[in-house]
């Protein structure tokens, strides 16, 4: 199994290698020919050898924050994306250090141009190199032992990726170990869901003994004992499981990034937002600002801000009723500032209030996470930090992501929580904000 592993990895690397070729190539022509001789002391060889080194770990910096890598895993569609938004941020960089070296503007037609030459040649190559990865690796063929009804959620998910997943046979986990041992040898990998503890660990035990692979849905306890730490204090090892949050220097660290972030982005998108305003008044006359209670850390519940982007008085009745995805309550000044984050922006007062950080799991509305916990008795373990103006389930989520889903994901961020998470998920929000899965509200009919 490890031999047959292998290869694939290193087609993923040379896939990756070209990708970043075809881009830095590009850029070093436009360097040359254009940008370098303009300048007042031209760079010569070593001083362009080494801006083009500082270009090539740019690119390798972006395309593994959004994904531009990952061939084979993600859809050509999804990878193509993650590369224009690494280009993008790429090329920004170059910009403003080429005009600081210069101590000039340059034409920025150029830097447009350089974009999507690289953009286009990209499209052209990732289509070409994810075909022939499918093509030399077939889905591995799979059996799913499941142990309740989100088996055939998870299937779907599954089939939705079939150059990838080939579910071929199911079994239930109540069924005997000899039986499931007999099935599961007859394929390359097995998915475990929703199975009890004991069942699992066998499964996990002959599986690990025959190198077959195994995809495992994880269940609240494993993402906490994810986050343990290891004690090497004795000759019997123990995990420590401190379940406190963050510590102080975390926490420390992590305020001063929010005061000094979100000040910084309320000078720079205050025209943005006072255009979002003046939009929202001149629609239907109505308020500008939408106010709502929301509960943060240890549950405290705290007013949050947000642009109006529905009717005035949508939920006059006082029931607390989750946006669809086509909810006539929506404006149409409220439809595009939804689909692009902007009504979110004055959630940046509260985080410079204190209620809110720039990463962390979302506030959920008080009513609405008391129905959750009837059903989810571990929902509350997500406030244990402060609520988030972005987080994992903002990043990897998309519109009918499971409440249940989302807690595993903010439960995730909480047990792996480290200062260059935090900055890795900023970050990455900038690709999610115009993929349009993310920004739409629940199904219709669904809450």
């Amino acid at each position: 199994m490890e031999i047959k592993r292998r290869p694939r990895r290193v087609a993923m690397y040379i896939a990756g290698f070209g990708a970043t070729v075809i881009v830095t190539v590009i850029f070093a022509l436009a360097w040359y020919y254009y940008y370098n001789p303009y300048m007042t002391n031209r760079f010569v060889k070593k001083g362009n050898l080494l801006l083009i080194l500082i270009y090539i770990v740019l690119v390798f910096v972006f395309f593994k924050l959004y994904g531009g890598y990952k061939f084979g895993y993600l859809t050509t569609t999804n990878i193509i994306y993650s590369q224009t938004i690494a280009i993008v941020m790429v090329n920004v960089i170059a910009y403003l250090q080429a005009a600081l070296i210069a101590r000039m503007f340059f034409d920025v037609f150029v830097m447009v141009a350089v974009s999507a030459i690289q953009i286009l040649m990209l499209i052209f190559y990732t289509t070409i190199a994810n075909k022939i990865y499918y093509h030399l690796y077939p889905p591995r063929n799979m059996i799913i032992v499941y142990g309740s009804s989100l088996k055939d959620s998870l299937v779907g998910k599954l089939s939705m990726r079939k150059e990838k997943y080939r579910v071929c046979a199911s079994i239930s986990s109540y069924e005997s170990m000899s039986a499931i041992f007999e099935r599961i040898s007859q394929y390359e990998a097995v998915i475990l869901c929703d199975i009890k503890s004991e069942t699992r660990n066998k499964i996990l035990k002959y599986c690990f003994e025959r190198s077959i692979r195994v995809y495992v849905t994880p269940k609240i306890s494993d993402i906490i004992m994810r986050g343990a730490e290891e004690i090497t204090l004795f000759d019997t090892p123990l995990f420590l499981c401190r379940n406190r949050g963050l510590n102080f220097e975390q926490r420390f660290f992590k305020r001063v990034t929010d005061v000094v972030v979100s000040l910084t982005g309320v000078i720079i998108l205050s025209p943005l937002m006072l255009i979002t305003a003046i939009a929202i008044k001149l629609e239907d006359h109505g308020s500008i600002l939408y106010k709502q209670e929301r509960s943060t850390i240890n549950g405290r519940v705290f007013k949050i801000y947000k642009f109006r982007s529905m009717v005035e008085g949508a939920e006059s009745d006082g029931k607390a009723v989750l946006a669809s995805r086509h909810d006539d309550r929506i404006t149409k000044v409220g439809n595009i500032i939804r689909r692009y984050r902007i009504d979110e922006l004055p959630q940046l007062f509260n985080i410079l209030s204190g209620d809110m950080s720039l990463v962390g799991p979302r506030p959920e509305r008080p009513e609405i996470g008391e129905e959750y916990t009837k059903t989810m008795p571990e929902f509350n373990y997500r406030l244990k930090v402060k609520a988030g103006l972005t987080g994992y389930a903002q990043v990897i989520g998309k519109y009918d992501t499971t409440a249940y889903d989302k807690l595993k994901m903010d439960m995730m961020y909480i047990e792996n929580y480290s200062y260059f998470l935090d900055i890795k998920l900023i970050l990455m929000t900038a690709k999610t904000m115009f993929q349009k899965e993310s920004s739409q509200g629940v199904e219709d009919g669904k809450e």
